[in-house]
This record gives C-alpha cells, sequence and structure tokens, in this order.
C-alpha cells in the first residue's frame, strides 16, 4: 500500500496546479457533459487531463470491458471529495477510474479467485504502474485483495449509477440533461489505427484502439447487475492467467512490426489474434506473472518514448 499512498500524496501536491483535489484522484479540468440529480450528485465525463506527465481521456464507454491490475485506497482519503462531488467512504462500494464517465456502476472481477462485486465509479485515478482500477477499501476487502494491495482483475462496463441517494454535496448550477445530450453523436466508419512517433518527454495514457475480451454476456446470466449492494457471486475464471505488457493493437502487420522492432530490447513480440474476422496484430512484452516484473517493463516502455502502453491480462 506505500506505493498507492506515495502516488496520491504526489497528486496531492500537484492539486493546485491542476484542480481541485478529489478523493482518490483529481478533477483536472473542466467536465465537457455534466447532469445533476436531485440529491446534488453530479454525472460528468470530463476533458482530457494530465497527471504525472501522463495525458488521460475521458470519454463515453458503455463497451469497456478491460482486464488489467487492480488496487485499493482507504483511511487516508476518508471523508474526502471524489472527483464528481461525493464524499469517499472507505466503508462503501466505489471506485476511482482514469477515463471512465462517474458516476457508472462497472463489474470488478477478480481473476485470481473468481470474486465478482458490482462497484460505483465516482472517483479519478489510480496513476501509476497502468494500473486499471483503484477499489474503495472495502470493495477491495470483498472481492479478496485488501491484505496484498493489487489483484488481477476484469472491469466492465454495466451502465450510468442512480445520482440520488446519500453522500452528496450540492453544487452549483450544471448543464440540464436535456442540453447535455441534445446534439446526436456523429456517425463513424471503419477507422485504421497506428501509434503516432513518440514524442520526447511526453507520455500518454491513450484509449485501446479495440477490445481483446469476449462480451461479458458469455460468462453467464448473472455477470449483470443493476448496482451495487455488496453482493459477491462467484463467476467462472481461467485457471492461470499471464500479465502482458501491451504497447499497442494495430490492424497493419508493418506498423505493429516497427514498434515491435523499436522495443526489441525489452523482448516485444507481434502476436495475432482475429477480431471481428479481421486480424489485429498486438506488440506485447511477457508473458509474467510477477506484477513488479511488468510494472518494471511498462516503466522502460515510457522511457523509450512509447505512450500507448498498458498492462493486461490473458
Amino acid at each position: 500500500m506505500r506505493a498507492i499512498f506515495i502516488q496520491r500524496a504526489v497528486v496531492l501536491t500537484l492539486a493546485v496546479a491542476l484542480a481541485a483535489c478529489a478523493g482518490g484522484g483529481v478533477d483536472v479540468a473542466p467536465s465537457s457533459s455534466v447532469t445533476r440529480g436531485t440529491g446534488g450528485g453530479v454525472y460528468k465525463v470530463g476533458t482530457p487531463y494530465q497527471v504525472l506527465n501522463v495525458w488521460y481521456y475521458p470519454r463515453e464507454e458503455p463497451d469497456y470491458d478491460e482486464t488489467g491490475i487492480g488496487s485499493w485506497y482507504g483511511a487516508q482519503f476518508d471523508g474526502r471529495l471524489t472527483a464528481n462531488g461525493e464524499t469517499f467512504d472507505r466503508g462503501a462500494i466505489s471506485a476511482a477510474h482514469p477515463t471512465l464517465p462517474m458516476p457508472v456502476n462497472v463489474r470488478v472481477t477478480n481473476l485470481e479467485n473468481g470474486r465478482s462485486l458490482v462497484v460505483r465509479v465516482n472517483d479519478r485515478g489510480p496513476f501509476v504502474n497502468g494500473r486499471i482500477i483503484d477499489l474503495s477499501e472495502r470493495a477491495a476487502e470483498l472481492l479478496g485483495y485488501r491484505a496484498q494491495g493489487t489483484a488481477r482483475v476484469r472491469v466492465s462496463y454495466l451502465g450510468r449509477a442512480d445520482l440520488e441517494g446519500p453522500g452528496y454535496l450540492p453544487r452549483g448550477e450544471e448543464t440540464p440533461v436535456e442540453i447535455a445530450t441534445a446534439v446526436s453523436a456523429v456517425p463513424t466508419g471503419s477507422v485504421e489505427t497506428a501509434s503516432l512517433l513518440p514524442v520526447e518527454g511526453v507520455r500518454s495514457s491513450l484509449p485501446p484502439p479495440m477490445r481483446e475480451l469476449p462480451a461479458p454476456a458469455a460468462i453467464g446470466n448473472n455477470f449483470i447487475a443493476p448496482a451495487p449492494d455488496g453482493q459477491v457471486i462467484e463467476v467462472p475464471v481461467p485457471a492461470t492467467t499471464s500479465i502482458y505488457v501491451q504497447a499497442g493493437a494495430f490492424s497493419s502487420f508493418d506498423n505493429a512490426r516497427r514498434v515491435a522492432a523499436n522495443l526489441s530490447s525489452v523482448g516485444a513480440q507481434v502476436s495475432q489474434v482475429s477480431v471481428g474476422g479481421r486480424p489485429l496484430y498486438r506488440v506485447r512484452m511477457g508473458p509474467f506473472q510477477d506484477v513488479r516484473r511488468a510494472d518494471s517493463v511498462l516503466g522502460r516502455v515510457h522511457e523509450l518514448g512509447h505512450s500507448d502502453v498498458k498492462i493486461v491480462i490473458d
């Protein structure tokens, strides 16, 4: 837990320069989409922000379904405001996420023991070592990794959370929902993705270009739950999993090969998978079983100037 404490202490130090401190993370930019519930809770997406020289890009992601390393935070932030104006409670079933809207409900599954729980995301973070989510102390306890500090997890979006209920502080007037949602989304087509050349001295945490996991429904009907209720269910998980550091996924083999060549010193290799009947080429390092080893390799990839890098579990 010392690493998590250091992470959050640094964020607090940066709060004046970035914006207001918010519980386990920071609300570093005005929201690009905000609605207000009668209980005082605020729904917000947010604009891009930077913490510890890494850029994050909040957005609506109703198909979000990712694996990675989960951490937790507790007593040192108990009673402080979260990034959407709620009050952080270490005993509540809540979490911080770098880019998902707030508040939303997600299902977090511990891939090491099969425990699965619906959690309310209402804060920003974590901001170190490519962690995917920061659970409240109670949520981490229910999922069985409070003592060890981290776990291999899967995080799947369920839907917007209810704004009613206790734990909200009044805020100023916000954009009404009918205005915030008045403009329809622009139609999009197929887009080829590729990494830009690295910019010296700058790192960035970009949204993943494509999903690699099966739909949550593949786990069974018990996978979906409407809201956090503290109920832990058991779901099937692989007998063994491995940790990978992934530096991009490309529809072009040549693009993937160039990135892998730039990262040959850390053992990068190109692997092919099929997504929607089309090939996708992933640049990965691993597999690893030690989280600390994966963290070290991820840090080295950042040092080599590659921004689109994350830890995934397969």
